[in-house]
């Protein structure tokens, strides 16, 4: 150390306690990064890297403007890094040597606030996991809207992988002696940034967040992720709200496979939204309500009776197409109330952002007269009690003005008649300005200078300047020579030093106080968040069943009915996505699975539809049990307690597994954890091994699900040996895709009719690909000569059974595989004709 100058002391001191994170050192009017910060920065950052005499030697820097710093970091935390921020926390003028540095605040993917680095439809999570025994403890919290969650996931810690994904958590927070596979396994799975914490307890200020736990293992998992958060971030938490005990057992279980085959909001192949269920079902109008879906359809219920109160709640929706049409229209006025809640406590609100606030509870009182008209009465009910947030519009309504400037520094915040003082400030400038155009007039008078003209500027204060043109008339024993310009002298007057005193003294002292006055403002606010944050939740509720309703009625969905016995009744489901993108009419397909029935075994050609077919039962699922209605001409569903998908073939590289692996690593997760009352939609189980292998194993996992589990089951298959289960297996249904097949050429009905199928198509399918026709030929030709072999070996099989030959004779069998065998070897397109029938007449001698 002895050899840097103090400031690089300073710098490579608090550079130690921040080891994970850039470090943005202010200095001037730049955040400058030294050594490896600025080698890495420069390269992530595409800036210039430069050098720095930090003593003995030059050392690597580079920087970026403090005031355009916003976009520097958000290219770093949309990265995964940290970026700790590192301020002069003295006055320079008042400083004894090198100014006093402190890390104001780390900017972690998980803590961001700023407006611009997050997305407004979707949460920004932060999590800790914790082992507690054989278990594990999650915790959540949205920094940005207080919202603060705890889970217990028993036992199996690919539930954990499960539960975190598809849930926007962009760091993860555990303990150092946390297994290092499973940090990789966490990091590869969710694309999320991992942090330490050590720290588990809630300080006494902020122990109310618990109260409504009890148990510890609960507590000191949430307080992992509330020290990280309250380490990092340097300031009061006042807007996180009561941790909500999230009990799993109450919420449909959807494991990490079946969000992935199902698309629910992310697609397959591009990881978008296009083509997903949420993009059918997101016709929100506010960003909360868009995060609130979310939040439905990664936790479908449970509880049939809260999810017939949604039905309800959406049918009498679509009853009142007026009062949904002026409701959508005055959700469109609101503003996102939850961040701004949010951004109060942490205290980089501005004024535009509370006439935000401000024009958002304007609009209650209408969406309250509308709900009214409305007679459910759980709709009614859903708006709280409008008293506080009237307290809180007359607030705002009197004090900030109404085209405030982005920046709270620079006055014109604060309206007139709010604070007297503040008015008598204003008046003086005012008066003060008047003066200064009034002088200018006088002037112009006085000498006769037409072009004479009263400025000012931040550098030179008020001035008067006279252009060299008419520098004669100007008399030297009243004016004082301020400034030379090119073509103009600038001058002042004793009148106009003191006038320029008396007018900058008062907007220096109406700047202050009106910045003071808008912290005022702030902190009252503060009092309000709970009430605004309850706010939040309800207008989300309405705003995300005023989707449900709409989409319903314009894609004409029907309300599920939902029963108690094990029946599952779809008359014309469709798929709520395929329809919405097809050219064509889509053609619906219904599902019958009554309590004698419990696995319908699919068969029949690749892009028939099958896994069409199977994907909108469980998507039809998904949305009756958020609340939404389905896509059918009727509906009756049982509650299902979990859905287990084998959809699709995928290599997983990065872990090392074939798709093969992956199939069975997904079959064996459903069929060790599905129930009765789940639903499983196996797809293709068996194709990515040898046949018999494949043959084998989907026939075993059949019949498992049918003898030991009984859950309801959608089992497409390409084996059509399987068909014959139907004669064993008492509550198995065999079903297949129609297909019309016509002088050679296919057309796929997509529709399903009862009983199997009686071939697969492939070279059908192969031929609708526009494969060349010399392949096509070929394959027909294989086919049939495989079909044959494979008809003669099974009559082989049965005649050795029963054979009447004595053992040293060669049954005639044997000679026809052999001319079998040659057949298969010739290259009959090389062959002469004279050559082919030379090869015909010895095959029929052998056959003779």
């Amino acid at each position: 150390m002895a050899k840097y100058t103090p400031m690089m002391k300073q710098y490579i001191n608090i550079k130690k306690e921040n080891q994970d994170a850039f470090l943005f050192f202010r200095l001037g009017d730049f955040y400058e990064m030294f050594f490896d910060d600025a080698l890495k920065a420069a390269k992530e950052l595409e800036i210039t890297l430069t050098q720095r005499d930090g003593g003995d030697e030059k050392i690597p820097m580079c920087g970026v403007p403090y005031h355009s710093a916003e976009r520097y970091i958000k290219t770093l935390i949309e990265k995964g890094y940290k970026v700790a921020i590192c301020e002069q926390v003295e006055d320079p003028k008042t400083a004894k040597g090198v100014v006093k540095r402190e890390v104001v605040q780390v900017i972690t993917p998980g803590t961001i606030m700023e407006n611009s680095m997050l997305n407004d439809e979707e949460n920004n999570f932060i999590s800790s996991v914790t082992p507690v025994g054989q278990d594990f403890v999650i915790s959540y919290v949205d920094l940005s809207t207080g919202e603060s969650f705890v889970s217990l996931i028993k036992q199996e810690f690919k539930d954990v992988i499960s539960e975190l994904y598809n849930r926007p958590v962009r760091e993860i927070v555990v303990p150092s002696e946390f297994d290092e596979n499973a940090k990789e396994e966490l990091a590869h799975y969710l694309n999320a940034t991992i942090s330490i914490e050590e720290n588990d307890q809630i300080p006494t200020d902020y122990q109310y967040l618990v109260e409504d736990l009890t148990d510890e293992p609960l507590i000191k998992g949430f307080g992992r992720v509330f020290q990280y958060i309250y380490r990092s971030q340097k300031r009061f938490l006042l807007h996180l709200q009561k941790v909500e005990y999230i009990e799993l057992a109450q919420y449909m279980k959807l494991d990490l496979y079946s969000k992935r085959n199902l698309e629910l909001m992310e697609s397959i192949r591009d990881k978008s939204k296009k083509g997903t269920l949420l993009s059918v079902l997101d016709r929100t109008a506010t960003a909360m309500g868009a995060r609130k879906l979310k939040k439905w359809m990664d936790r479908p219920l449970l509880s049939k009776s809260i999810i017939e109160q949604r039905h309800q709640q959406v049918e009498a929706l679509i009853e009142h197409f007026f009062e949904r049409e002026e409701l959508k229209e005055a959700l469109k006025e609101m503003y996102d109330i939850e961040r701004l809640a949010g951004r109060i406590s942490y205290g980089n609100v501005n004024a535009r952002d509370l006439l935000q606030l401000k024009r958002s509870l304007n609009t209650l009182p209408k969406v309250q007269q509308i709900l009214s008209q409305i007679e459910e009465t759980t709709i009614q009910n859903l708006l709280p009690e409008l008293k506080p947030y009237e307290e809180i519009y007359q607030l705002l309504e009197k004090g900030i003005a109404e085209e405030p400037p982005i920046s709270i520094t620079e006055g014109g915040i604060i309206k007139d008649g709010y604070h007297d003082q503040l008015d008598q400030y204003r008046e003086a400038s005012r008066n003060g300005k008047t003066w200064v155009a009034n002088l200018e007039a006088e002037e112009r008078k006085r000498t006769g200078i037409k072009s004479l003209k009263v400025g000012y500027n931040k550098v030179f204060g008020y001035y008067i300047e006279v252009t060299k043109a008419n520098l004669a008339n100007v008399d030297l024993s009243r004016y004082e020579r301020k400034q030379t310009l090119t073509n103009a002298e600038r001058y002042i007057t004793p009148e106009l030093k003191e006038k320029e005193r008396l007018i900058l003294e008062a907007n220096d002292k109406s700047v202050a106080l009106e910045y003071d006055l808008f912290i005022d403002i702030r902190d009252q606010m503060k009092e309000y968040i709970p009430s605004l944050q309850l706010l939040a939740d309800r207008i989300s509720q309405i705003d995300v069943l005023l989707s449900f309703a709409n989409i319903s009625e314009e894609n004409n969905y029907v309300r599920p009915q939902m029963v108690e016995n094990h029946l599952v009744n779809i008359e014309d489901a469709r798929h709520p996505v395929v329809e919405k993108v097809m050219e064509d009419e889509f053609v619906p397909n219904s599902f019958y699975l009554d309590e004698d029935t419990n696995i319908l075994l699919i068969t029949g050609p690749n892009m028939a539809g099958k896994s069409t077919y199977m994907r909108q039962l469980g998507l039809i699922v998904i949305m009756s049990q958020i609340g939404c209605f389905v896509p059918a001409k009727s509906a009756q569903l049982p509650v299902f307690d979990q859905i287990f998908t084998r959809i699709g073939a995928a290599d997983d590289l990065v872990s090392g597994q074939s798709t093969f692996m992956v199939e069975m690593l997904e079959a064996e997760h459903a069929v060790r954890n599905a129930s009765k009352h789940s639903l499983v939609l196996f797809d293709e189980i068996g194709r990515g091994t040898s046949t018999y292998d494949g043959m084998a194993l989907a026939q075993s996992i059949v019949e498992y699900i049918h003898d030991h589990i009984g859950a309801k089951t959608l089992f497409s298959t390409h084996y059509h040996e399987l068909t014959s289960l139907e004669e064993s297996l008492k509550q198995l249904k065999n079903v297949h895709v129609e297909v019309d097949e016509h002088n050679g050429e296919v057309v796929f009905l997509h529709r399903i009719k009862e009983g199997k199928a009686d071939k697969s198509y492939g070279v059908h399918v192969a031929k609708l690909a526009n494969l060349p026709d010399d392949i096509i030929v070929r394959a027909n030709y294989l086919l049939d000569t495989y079909e044959a072999t494979s008809a003669i070996r099974e009559q082989s099989a049965t005649d050795e059974q029963l054979t009447l030959f004595e053992a040293n004779e060669q049954p005639p069998v044997q000679t026809n595989l052999e001319v079998i065998d040659q057949l298969q070897d010739v290259n009959l397109l090389n062959m002469t004709p004279m050559d082919a029938m030379n090869f015909l007449y010895e095959l029929k001698k052998k056959l003779d």
